[in-house]
Order: structure tokens, then C-alpha cells, then sequence
């Protein structure tokens, strides 16, 4: 007899709603599969600023992390709130709060891009911190000032573009990392993904209602420990760097590092950008899902907690997280959010992540990355029309030409050289000590590798993946015109750096604004011709019918916008 039963059917539309509980059985799946990846990102940071960056462990375990745990913490209950009241708005009991965290690109951009050059040129870690936090409170400015374009935005960029860019961030940020990571060490991995894939997807309960996330947990640490994987002398070693810390105030950091923020703002601009472009595809994303949130207040959230947690002391930007669908799909209501902001930040207040870090197995946490992933992904082609799924195609591709040309810049770094010199021709020369060495362009394209080509296309890689595929949903309903705005658009974005440019400048690429604006001319061209648009397709008129049952009528145009 099988040891998994079939979850009870849902009650009948007819009748009443049940109260709205704080707490039901799938918010502990969600919390603790949110948690466990929240863990696994702010053991990851401590790590980049401890050995990369150099600043003391006394300063990240009383300052950095508390201001990281008061960031999450505000911001997780305040998703509560949001949850809770569009869930007596609309009268229902399914909605799930939105997931919070500190924004993963923006721990390896504030550490490696900002923080380590500072360090490097002046030797001094409390510079680069300074550095660091400066660049957290430019990044939050950008993201409340986008709070207000947008919905704008949202309103006019089809949900393929947004969904599209939504899914290459997953597959390229979220799920090639930990799917490494798992295969890896596959004899622990596989058995916990197994159980997450099986809990989740199939609508089975494991024997007792045990939740999924805490069972695929407790097998992969047990496997982990039995086969050797773990050891008890680091579980020593990390109960030392236990040690409380509440957060203060660190206007004198911040200060100081604003008076040098001119150099910082060539990222910081552009990145800030890319953090209120996601926001508005992970909350187009929870739409398709069920869960009309009001963008504004969620950016107005996002940017506050930046600019706080940098007045706190944190370089770290807190995110809405990509992966509401699956945390709705796993059980996930408004309260898992919440528990999983106030057990971070306890664990912040206390230095105990360490001691996590070498009790638990990493790849038993990580598979849970790899199903939001799968998650996300499935839900940008089911959730659009099935002709539009070339534009979620070309959408996702600029994040996997990021992702893959981080990936060559990291090997390369690794064995000593510090650049790709693209005006240079020659074969490759071995650094040395005294010369570390440039990578001529030519020696890599010999080799079959296309740096320039995947650098220039995944430069600001959301905001090119949402133009991109904008561009594509309009070619495909043969709506030129507005293909031929998004072209221009996209021409101007590459002009300033905001796309394919590595800094925000003047004709940063003038050659990718000009075949931009080419495109425009070809889309102007087919629009005077006076083509018919596309007739929809009968999938279409199916996905309208569940977007009313399921999503109701665009915030945007019903809600007015409040103040968080």
C-alpha cells in the first residue's frame, strides 16, 4: 500500500468562505522552504564580505547582519500585511503573501563591482564598506522613483516580455547554480528532490501531513551526515562566531561614502533599474497566479528597505523574490513570509548561521531553488498565449548570455587575468606575477568562444529581455507600430548603457542603438503596408476566461496607488 494519500478536494464554490487563519499546514512547507533559501543566500554574503572584502567578523556579525535581519524582517511582515488585506478584499482564503530576501545578483555586484575595487585601491575594508552602502541607498532612491513608472510600465509591456524575462532570470540566476551544486554531490541532492517534486507537484502528502520542505530537509541532512559529507569538528569551529548584535545606526558610514557616490552611480543606476524591472515581473508573475498585489506599494517596500537597511549599516538590497507561484503552489498563504523574516532575523541578531552552515548540507538545501525554478519557467509559457511563446523564448536568452559570460569572466579571472582586451590580437600568454595579463579578444574567438558578442547582449539582460520580447509579441499579433516604439525605446536604452553597455554613458553603444533603430524602420515599414492583425488563437480565449476566474481586473486601473 502506497505511504502517500491524495489531499482532500477543495470545497465547493457554493460554500461560505472559511475564516482567514494566520497559520494553515502549507505555510509550513512555504517557510520552510523559503527559509532554508534565504539561509542559504545570507550565509553566502557573510562569506563574500568576511573573506573577500576583508571587514572585520566583529563588524559583519554586530552590524552588517542585524541591519540585513531588521531589512527582512519589516519587510516580510509587511507582505503579511499586503496578503492579508487583499485577501479580505477580495473575500478569499488562498492568497499567498509575496517572498522577501536579500536580492542575489545584487550580493555579487555590491561585493565584487563596488566593494573588493575600493578595497583593492585603498586597502582599507571600512572604505569599501562605506563604498558599498552608498551604492545600497542609490539603488533604493531608483527603485522608490520606479514605484512610480512602473505600473506604467506594467500596463503596456505584454505579459510574454514580462513573464519571459521573469523565466531567464530563474533559469540563469536560479537554477544552473544550485542544479550544479546538487549534481555535484547527487547521492544527497537527488533523493531531496525526489521528495520536493513528488510533494509538490503531484498533490500527495508524505505519512503524518509531515510538510515536504521539512522532510526533503531532514533526509538530505541525514544522508549528508551518515555518508561522511559533514563533519563535527566544523560544527566546533562555527559555535565560536556565535555572538549577539542589534542594529544602530551607521550614518557616518553611509555619509562618508555618499561624498565619493559619482564613480558608484554607473552601477548603481542601471542595477537599480534591473531591481524595479523584477519587482514588476514577479508581481505580474503572482497575478497570473491568483494574487493581484499593487506594484507600487510592493516597490515602495523594496526601495524603503534598501535605503533603511544602508542607513542600518547593510550594502546588501533586500528583493521581492521570484518563486510566489510556487510558494502558492506548495501551500503557502500570508503568514509563511512573515515566520520566515522573523527566524532570519533572529538568527541575524544572533551569529548562528555559521553554526547552520556546518550542521546542514548544502545540497539538501539548494533543490528548492531548482524547483522554483522549474516552476517559474513552466508558468511564462502556460500563463501567455501559445503563439507569444517565441517572445518568452527570446526574452529569457539575454539572461543566460549574463549568466554565461559571468561564467567565462569568473575561469578566466581565476587563472590570473584580469581583462579581455578587445582591441588586441595575438594567442594566449600566461600571467605572471608582474604582468597578470590581458586575454586578447582574437585568441578567444579562435577558440570558439563568443565573449564580446554574449557581454554586449546580456549587459542590463532584464530590462533587454522585457524590450526584446515586447518587440516579439508585437511583430507576432502584427502590430508594428508598437513594435516600432519598443524598438526605439530599446535604441535609446542601448544609447545611454541602460542595455548592452557595461556603464551608464553617452553612446555607450552606438552600434547596437543604431541596429535598434534599423529594426524600427523595418517595423514602420510593414505597419504602412496596413497588415491586419493576428487573429487569437482558441487557447486565447481560454487563458482570458481563467484570468478573469482567477486574476480579476488589472490593479492598476481600479486601485489607487497607496503610500507604504
Amino acid at each position: 500500500m502506497s505511504t502517500l494519500t491524495p489531499a482532500p478536494a477543495s470545497a465547493s464554490a457554493a460554500d461560505p468562505p472559511p475564516a482567514l487563519r494566520w497559520w494553515v499546514p502549507g505555510d509550513t512547507n512555504a517557510f520552510f522552504g523559503l527559509g532554508f533559501n534565504v539561509l542559504v543566500n545570507v550565509l553566502v554574503l557573510t562569506g563574500l564580505v568576511i573573506g573577500v572584502v576583508n571587514i572585520p567578523s566583529h563588524s559583519v556579525y554586530h552590524t552588517i547582519l542585524p541591519a540585513l535581519g531588521v531589512e527582512l524582517l519589516i519587510g516580510n511582515v509587511y507582505y503579511t500585511y499586503l496578503a492579508r488585506r487583499l485577501a479580505r478584499r477580495e473575500n478569499r482564503t488562498d492568497v499567498a503573501a509575496m517572498p522577501y530576501g536579500p536580492s542575489v545578483p545584487h550580493m555579487f555586484i555590491v561585493t565584487f563591482v563596488i566593494m573588493l575595487p575600493t578595497y583593492l585601491a585603498t586597502k582599507d575594508p571600512i572604505r569599501a564598506w562605506e563604498a558599498g552602502l552608498a551604492w545600497a541607498f542609490v539603488i533604493g532612491v531608483i527603485v522608490v522613483i520606479g514605484a512610480f513608472v512602473g505600473p506604467y510600465i506594467r500596463r503596456w509591456t505584454p505579459r510574454a516580455a514580462l513573464l519571459g524575462t521573469l523565466a531567464g532570470i530563474s533559469v540563469a540566476f536560479i537554477s544552473m547554480r544550485p542544479a550544479g551544486q546538487m549534481w555535484e554531490q547527487a547521492w544527497i541532492a537527488l533523493p531531496v528532490l525526489m521528495i520536493i517534486l513528488i510533494g509538490f507537484f503531484t498533490n500527495l502528502r508524505l505519512p503524518g501531513n509531515m510538510p515536504v520542505g521539512l522532510a526533503a530537509l531532514l533526509v538530505g541532512t541525514a544522508i549528508g551526515w551518515a555518508g561522511g559529507f559533514m563533519h563535527t569538528a566544523d560544527v566546533s569551529l562555527a559555535a565560536k562566531d556565535i555572538a549577539v548584535g542589534l542594529p544602530t545606526f551607521q550614518f557616518h558610514l553611509l555619509f562618508t561614502g555618499i561624498s565619493h557616490i559619482g564613480p558608484l552611480l554607473s552601477t548603481a543606476i542601471p542595477l537599480g533599474i534591473y531591481n524595479f524591472t523584477e519587482g514588476m515581473t514577479n508581481v505580474e508573475s503572482a497575478s497570473v497566479a491568483g494574487d493581484n498585489y499593487n506594484l507600487r506599494s510592493v516597490l515602495l517596500a523594496d526601495g524603503t528597505g534598501a535605503i533603511v537597511g544602508a542607513a542600518l549599516g547593510s550594502p546588501f538590497p533586500p528583493a521581492v523574490y521570484i518563486g510566489h507561484p510556487g510558494w502558492k503552489a506548495a501551500g503557502g498563504r500570508t503568514s509563511y513570509s512573515m515566520a520566515s523574516g522573523i527566524v532570519i532575523a533572529v538568527l541575524c541578531f544572533t551569529g548562528m548561521f555559521g553554526l547552520l552552515g556546518a550542521v546542514l548540507p548544502l545540497p539538501a538545501i539548494v533543490p528548492i531553488l531548482l524547483y522554483i525554478g522549474l516552476l517559474i519557467g513552466a508558468q511564462a509559457f502556460q500563463a501567455v498565449p501559445r503563439a507569444h511563446a517565441a517572445a518568452v523564448m527570446i526574452a529569457i536568452i539575454p539572461n543566460v548570455a549574463s549568466w554565461a559570460q559571468g561564467q567565462m569572466a569568473d575561469v578566466l579571472s581565476a587563472v590570473g587575468y584580469q581583462s579581455v582586451d578587445f582591441s588586441a590580437h595575438g594567442v594566449l600568454v600566461p600571467p605572471t606575477a608582474t604582468t597578470p595579463g590581458s586575454v586578447p579578444e582574437s585568441a578567444l574567438v579562435n577558440s570558439g568562444v563568443i565573449y564580446k558578442g554574449l557581454m554586449v547582449l546580456g549587459d542590463g539582460a532584464v530590462l533587454a529581455g522585457l524590450i526584446l520580447g515586447a518587440i516579439v509579441v508585437f511583430l507576432i499579433d502584427r502590430e508594428f507600430d508598437k513594435a516600432a516604439i519598443y524598438c526605439a525605446a530599446g535604441a535609446v536604452l542601448s544609447f545611454v548603457g541602460l542595455i548592452h553597455g557595461a556603464k551608464v554613458g553617452w553612446n555607450v553603444d552606438g552600434q547596437v542603438a543604431l541596429g535598434y533603430l534599423f529594426a524600427a524602420v523595418v517595423c514602420l515599414l510593414f505597419h504602412f503596408r496596413k497588415v491586419p492583425p493576428r487573429e487569437p488563437g482558441p487557447d486565447e480565449a481560454l487563458l482570458a476566461e481563467e484570468g478573469s476566474m482567477t486574476a480579476g481586473p488589472e490593479p492598476a486601473a481600479v486601485e489607487p496607488e497607496p503610500a507604504v
